[in-house]
């Protein structure tokens, strides 16, 4: 069904540049008719320029040539039956044409060129980050999740965001993390935490153990990633969450990261009280070690986990983006839902761009007969432990 549908999208495309490719023909039919009925102190035949010009905004560069050749042909016609092919105006006319369409043509094999490279960097972008985030199972254990990520960087679909999820004794654990940078320049680090989380949450640590381990692999591969002008400056920020399938009371760990919003039905955003530890690679000053904080989420709530590109984006006149505010509207809607409004309201407020990435999550939490039957439903990138 997937290979007939891109199969019937591609020959859709087929024809509608094939059909697009009458009109700069059509165009060149009507100038040359057009200018060889009029008197002959008037020139339209300059106006074939158009045909090849107008042809890259649909075709490649060899229908470009064509239409190209065409229109040289149309000149020379002209010139045969007004006034005579050897007369200064119209060789003028005939090589200024034939330079331009040459020019249009190279114009159109170079952005031709460009195109593939670029839709190569976004399947090979697109390819890293299903190898770097797997995707996340829309339901595990008792929660449904969705998520969201986007890229600050424009041919870039991963960056210095991360996130994973995954089984543990009868819990779900979760990270949400954001190294310090953006783009495709902080995705070994983003690597690193991600692979040292995978590895070590399956061990029966609590969080503050489990973030100590974290902050081990920062610091001990960290500094192979740092170029010397980052020396000293790499830092992650990671929120670590573990929910129990059947007790309401969730706990966390925070390194420095952003603390969630709990969303209740009723339009309630509550924010469960955090007390962060420095970001990972960046030594405490007093040696204080992380904390374990713990609050009740209960089934029909929905915990939304964010990194700061989204708090900190901001709007035409610097205004940072609300989330707390702007979520309150839609705390009853489900996680998928919950994830479109959002991506649709934060690119309003920055304008369609924006200038750090962004990732969230959503963690509905379900009733306990839905629980029930999704129990031990895990979808891509998730394991059991």
């Amino acid at each position: 069904m997937v290979t007939r549908w891109i199969g019937a999208a591609g020959l859709r495309r087929s024809w509608q540049s094939h059909a697009l490719l009458l009109l700069p023909i059509a165009l060149i039919l009507v100038i040359t008719v057009a200018d060889l009925r009029t008197p002959k102190d008037i020139h339209l035949g300059p106006a074939l320029v158009i045909a090849p010009a107008l042809t890259p905004s649909f075709a490649g560069p060899r229908a470009t040539a064509l239409v190209g050749a065409l229109a040289v042909a149309a000149q020379v016609l002209i010139a045969v039956f007004h006034g005579g092919l050897t007369t200064a105006n119209h060789i003028v006319q005939i090589v200024t044409l034939a330079v331009l369409s040459v020019i249009v043509v190279v114009y159109s094999a170079v952005r031709e060129r460009r195109r593939a490279q670029l839709a190569q960097v976004r399947t090979v972008a697109e390819a890293a980050q299903h190898v770097l985030m797997w995707p996340l199972p829309e339901y595990i254990g008792p929660l449904r999740i969705a998520s969201l990520y986007l890229a600050a960087e424009d041919e870039a679909q991963i960056g210095g965001d991360l996130y994973a999820a995954t089984r543990c004794d009868g819990a779900v654990r979760v990270l949400i993390g954001d190294v310090r940078g953006k783009g495709l320049s902080a995705i070994g680090e983003a690597a690193l935490v991600l692979g040292a989380f995978r590895e070590s949450a399956h061990r029966n640590v609590a969080l503050p153990q489990l973030a100590a381990s974290l902050e081990q692999s920062v610091q001990r591969y960290g500094a192979e990633l740092e170029t010397p002008e980052e020396m000293g400056e790499r830092f992650v920020t990671a929120l670590l969450i573990e929910i129990p399938d059947e007790d309401p009371l969730t706990r966390m760990t925070s390194a420095g990261h952003p603390p969630p919003l709990l969303l209740s039905p009723g339009h309630a955003v509550t924010v469960p009280s955090v007390h962060p530890a420095p970001p990972l690679g960046v030594p405490s000053a007093d040696g204080a070690e992380h904390t374990l904080d713990v609050f009740s989420f209960e089934p029909g709530d929905t915990l939304l986990l964010y990194t700061d590109g989204v708090v900190e984006a901001r709007d035409a006149q610097g205004r940072f983006y609300p989330l707390a505010e702007r979520v309150a509207q839609w705390t009853d809607a489900a996680p998928e839902s919950l994830m479109h409004h959002i991506r649709r309201d934060l690119l309003a407020h920055v304008g369609g761009r924006l200038g750090d990435d962004a990732a969230l999550i959503a963690l509905h939490r379900t009733p306990t007969v839905h629980r029930r039957h999704h129990h031990g439903i895990l979808g891509h990138g998730a394991t059991h432990a």
